[in-house]
């Protein structure tokens, strides 16, 4: 079987721990900044875990 390649797209926005999780980024921090509360901002600025719904499709656009 050929060995898989990554797509480059899925590996930009991704990241796998050392742990095997797959980190991303939070939507909805770019811009329309100012009705949102700092707190909010904040958190959105944080990396999240991708839902197992999604890790399958994900680990197989990173190769893994």
């Amino acid at each position: 079987m050929p060995k898989l390649k990554t797509n480059k797209a899925a590996a930009k926005r991704f990241k796998i721990t050392g742990s095997g999780k797959v980190m991303r980024q939070k939507a909805y921090k770019s811009h329309i900044l100012t009705k949102k509360t700092a707190d909010r901002k904040r958190q959105l600025g944080q990396p999240a875990v991708v839902d197992r719904t999604n890790l399958k499709t994900v680990k197989k656009l990173l190769g893994k």
